[in-house]
């Protein structure tokens, strides 16, 4: 997609500050960070969602979110790190475009993610998992 920012980016049309790329995927530090080394991965051709990728894309996708950890890991030593995608508008997806965050995560970052649980939900399981049948 031409207005697509990630498109651009993945074709080198926007700037982008890369830490690694392959094929079909492209990683780059996020131009809002959360925190130092907070990278997006994308797939370079223009996915929507998780819904819309084939396979084997995002096997790559992930293979290079996989990579990108690793590195950190390798040069940096940071072993505390969040893996975040969303998908839709009501799970916060704001470019429509695939992404995986990876944000480094520390002690005191000032970052949180807070889960509201409900436990009440536990007495559906059964009937959750026959509605997958």
């Amino acid at each position: 997609m031409s207005n697509c920012i990630f498109c651009q980016v993945a074709r080198g049309e926007a700037p982008s500050w890369k830490v690694m790329e392959s094929e079909h995927a492209y990683a780059f530090l996020d131009i809002n960070p959360m925190n130092r080394y907070h990278t997006l991965i994308i797939p370079r051709q223009h996915y929507t969602d998780i819904f819309d990728i084939p396979e084997r894309e995002l096997q790559e996708v992930i293979a290079l979110v996989r990579k990108v950890a690793l590195l950190y890991e390798e040069k940096l030593g940071i072993r505390n790190i969040q893996i975040i995608s969303n998908s839709g508008a009501e799970a916060q997806q704001d470019v429509f475009h695939l992404h995986f965050h990876i944000a480094p995560r520390h002690r005191g970052d000032g970052q949180q993610i807070h889960w509201n649980t409900h436990t009440e939900y536990r007495q559906e399981f059964d009937a959750m998992l026959e509605a997958l049948k």
